[in-house]
């Protein structure tokens, strides 16, 4: 997460400044510390509080717990202001390790219990449900605490929901000082509490306003100046950001380098992008049994992976594998696609072709213990001496063990090709002799105790992995990618879709609730044109069409292009935010962005053109100050549309759909691609259609060079 300085005057800071020393020595902890582990979990259910009605995992997780937590609502508010108790707004999610600690050692200790329910009206948030009420509280988070924060996220507020405060983890007797303090400064200084509360919620309010300045062209040679900040924050040899701790896959970040590279010219950028990818895929991060990614590394060297695994990244990884596969055509990009597609197909996905959100860290109460090994354990199980041997020398296995306790994650230190060669074999040798080693050990470890599931299935989280098997079926042609993006698109349209437009965010158990989100539409639309190239069905450009219109409509600012994450349709909260810096998920605002651009090129809509230069002027000045611009990789890909001018690639003929197809096997990173065997009813297919003969039209804004027949003619054209 970002830090942010608090904007407040120098007596308010004061205030924050004496708030926090005084919970400084409390709080500050990402990790148990020795001590008493709490209650321990009664199976026969002793308790049952109001979040056995809701049907996210990670609130039933809590639904037995001694405290009386309540779901987010009018219910939980209501109370706090007649009894006039403050708030605790504890926020999580179903895979999050330290998440479940803190319920052990805390929330499950009937002590802590008795001592939150007589002082506090508790709630409980499923940040993946509700990400505006997350983003409210970890923005009080970031001001109030001056330091690092994250999940679980732990507010105290006013009964309003006015924050007061906000930390993170805390083993039990730092959590009960922290209580007591607060049930004590709230009875005796209530006044001072509102105080804190007044000035927080301002700054929250204000924190995301950025002002409307003069446009300013944007030039390439600016471009290549915040690119070459950006490529200074990237490590160059172990890949990923700079770090002396945990590193994040960061998708985004190299999608931008890529695009960058092939767009400029620029080849250190390439470089960089394809070093990052490669420590990923040999790294412990990447799941080198079964494929797929866990969430981010605990160490600079993609060694120790935080073990849960996360639908958005997943998604978002394919889509950078398959973008390198079609720059590079190199078949080690290829495996990742098909592994982690296998992934989630066999582990992530619903009957009716929905996708599950994530997986748990932990098993049996112990992190990563499905995906370790001892080297006893392999070498039972792979009782070939050649192969083992072969096997552990790849993967770094040792008797001693390269993690905690004697086990070993599995990572390659050497790519395939290297190992290949000083082993005297070629890769195809050894890419054989390592699949039947992994396919022994992928049945054995398929017998273990499983991570838990959350199956709950959310709009944004889905586009992005819909958006993965349309890329994947870019860059490989391969059917089954393509029939799993039509059915998951066929779910989210007949379950998250309505029929006034407006989108729900949440399905499990046949049902779908809570308004979406500006992500959720910004992403579904992406995903639907992204459809549309691969399918040529006019269909999904008019849905994705309606949902922009729909976020025009209920999520725009009158005074300010950039849009609010909550619809004006929406339950009110104490601050309406923006999300404009681009994280692990780009924000809403830049997806929406490069939506208006690319809808434009489709269907040839000027103001949606108009509104998305106005919404990249507002950030482009920040983006231009900034030493970290690798928090805007988005909007620098919309900046990058704006400098080097899109294509529009119009195929018309018989042939047309495979021709089109055959095209987009290529890296085009910044065209849209349409082909019909008739006109159909796109602007930019009308009246070009020759009997007989396939033709294709490079055009760059509706002015198109003269056709040609054949796609080498048409990539020349393009000047890729």
């Amino acid at each position: 997460m970002k830090s942010f300085d608090y904007p407040g005057s120098a007596n308010t800071q004061l205030l924050f400044l004496l708030l926090s020393s005084i919970l400084l020595g409390l709080a500050a902890c990402h990790g148990p510390s020795s001590g008493d582990s709490g209650g321990e979990q009664n199976d026969k259910y002793m308790y049952t509080n109001h979040l056995i009605h809701e049907n996210s995992p990670y609130l039933l997780q809590h639904a037995h717990n001694p405290v009386n937590w309540y779901p987010w609502g009018d219910e939980a508010l209501e109370k706090a202001k007649k009894e006039n108790k403050m708030l605790i707004i504890s926020i999580g999610y179903a895979a999050c390790h330290w998440c479940h600690v803190m319920e052990h050692e805390s929330f499950e200790d009937t002590t802590v219990a008795r001592i939150m329910n007589e002082h506090f009206v508790a709630i409980k948030v499923d940040r993946e449900e509700r990400p505006d009420v997350d983003d409210v509280y970890m923005t009080a988070c970031h001001l109030s605490s001056q330091g690092s924060c994250g999940w679980p996220l732990n507010a105290f507020a006013l009964p309003d929901g006015r924050p007061v405060w906000a930390g993170t983890y805390f083993p039990k007797d730092k959590w009960i000082e922290i209580l007591e303090y607060f049930a004590k400064e709230y009875k005796e200084n209530p006044e001072k509490m509102k105080e804190f509360a007044d000035q927080l919620t301002q700054s929250i309010r204000q924190i995301d306003q950025l002002p409307v300045l003069e446009k300013q062209d944007i030039q390439r040679k600016d471009l290549d100046e915040v690119a070459r900040k950006f490529m200074q924050s990237i490590d160059p040899k172990y890949g990923g950001r700079k770090s002396n701790g945990n590193k994040f896959p960061m998708p985004n970040n190299y999608e931008f380098l890529l695009r960058y590279h092939a767009l400029s010219g620029n080849a250190e950028a390439g470089k960089l992008a394809f070093n990052t990818l490669d420590r990923m895929r040999l790294g412990g991060i990447y799941d080198q049994i079964g494929g797929g990614f866990a969430r981010y590394s605990t160490d600079p060297l993609w060694h120790v992976p935080h073990f849960e695994k996360m639908l958005y990244d997943n998604g978002q990884l394919v889509s950078l594998y398959a973008e390198a596969y079609r720059l590079s055509k190199d078949d080690k990009w290829a495996r990742v696609i098909r592994e982690t597609l296998d992934f989630i197909a066999r582990e992530m996905t619903s009957p009716e072709g929905g996708f599950y959100s994530s997986l748990d860290a932990d098993s049996e109460g112990e992190e990563g213990k499905f995906y370790v090994w001892t080297k006893a354990e392999i070498d039972s199980l792979i009782q070939d001496e050649a192969l083992n041997k072969l096997f552990c020398d790849f993967y770094g296995v040792t008797a001693q063990g390269n993690w905690e306790h004697g086990k070993n994650v599995l990572l390659a230190k050497e790519d395939e090709e290297a190992f290949a060669k000083r082993n005297k074999m070629s890769t195809e040798e050894l890419l054989q002799h390592l699949a039947k080693a992994k396919k022994i050990l992928f049945e054995a470890r398929s017998q273990r105790i499983r991570p838990g599931l959350d199956n709950k299935i959310l709009t944004s989280w889905n586009a992005l992995m819909l958006q993965g098997y349309i890329d994947a079926y870019k860059a490989l042609g391969e059917e089954n990618y393509r029939q799993a993006a039509l059915k998951n698109a066929a779910f989210l349209t007949q379950n998250m879709l309505q029929k006034d437009g407006h989108l729900l965010r949440n399905y499990k158990d046949g049902k779908a609730k809570i308004d979406a989100f500006l992500d959720d539409y910004a992403l579904l639309a992406q995903a639907f044109m992204s459809l549309y190239e691969i399918t040529f069905d006019e269909q999904w450009l008019y849905k994705a069409k309606g949902l922009l219109e729909y976020a025009k409509e209920h999520f725009s600012d009158p005074d300010n292009p950039l849009y609010y994450y909550t619809s004006n349709a929406s339950q009110t909260l104490i601050a309406r935010k923006k999300e404009t810096s681009d994280n692990v998920i780009p924000s809403s605002n830049s997806i929406l962005a490069r939506d208006f651009d690319r809808i434009h090129q489709f269907l040839y809509l000027p103001e949606f053109a108009t509104e998305a230069h106005a919404m990249l002027q507002v950030m482009w000045p920040q983006i231009k100050a900034s030493d970290q611009p690798t928090f805007f990789s988005n909007w620098l890909q919309a900046a990058l549309e704006h400098a080097w001018q899109p294509y529009e690639v119009a195929i018309l003929g018989p042939q047309a759909p495979e021709m089109a197809l055959e095209l987009q096997r290529n890296f085009l990173p910044s065209a849209v691609v349409l082909a019909g065997t008739d006109e159909g009813s796109l602007e930019m297919l009308k009246d070009r259609l020759v009997d007989g003969a396939n033709m294709i039209y490079v055009c760059q804004n509706g002015v198109c060079k003269l056709p040609v027949n054949e796609l080498e003619k048409a990539l020349e054209l393009m000047s890729y």
